[in-house]
């Protein structure tokens, strides 16, 4: 799990990149060429999304996260063993809840034909990937820390 965790944070990288590049582009193309932006904003706004989405079990995986540790910091060791059990099944609730749901509207959207309404309207199903695939990686990468025990 640890490897395909570190390949989607790699694809999260990947995404922000793309994000960034894409801003550079289309500030550019609007203010230096005067061209019309049809695209951009969208693709930029479904990529930095999908960075955040995709990239979430690798927060997880090297605890990257923000942390206010005050409380399991004063406990003893198997009291926060346990705290942390009870915090990590909660969060695994959570994202089983999301990654189904995630499941759902991914069909949905495939099946029905949707698209986003918008000037460029392209189809939704590519940008509920990264919902589906994050919530789906971060539910096994809580599995994997939980069997692993150094929660």
């Amino acid at each position: 799990m640890d490897k395909i965790t570190l390949g989607a944070g790699i694809i999260a990288g990947l995404l922000l990149i793309t994000g960034v590049l894409v801003v550079c582009h289309m500030v550019f193309s609007r203010y230096a060429l005067g061209l019309s932006t049809t695209w951009q904003t969208e693709f930029t706004t479904f990529a930095i999304a999908g960075a955040m989405l995709v990239g979430a079990p690798y927060v997880l995986l090297t605890r990257g996260h923000v942390a206010v540790t005050v409380l399991p910091d004063s406990l003893s060791r198997r009291p926060r063993k346990v705290m942390y059990l009870i915090a990590s099944l909660v969060g695994l609730t959570f994202c089983l809840a999301l990654a189904y749901g995630s499941w759902v509207y991914q069909l949905e959207a495939w099946h029905e034909g949707w698209s986003t309404g918008t000037v460029w309207n392209p189809p939704l199903w590519p940008a509920i990937v990264p919902m589906t695939i994050g919530s789906t990686l971060l539910s096994l990468q809580y599995v994997a820390e939980i069997l692993r025990g150094e929660i």
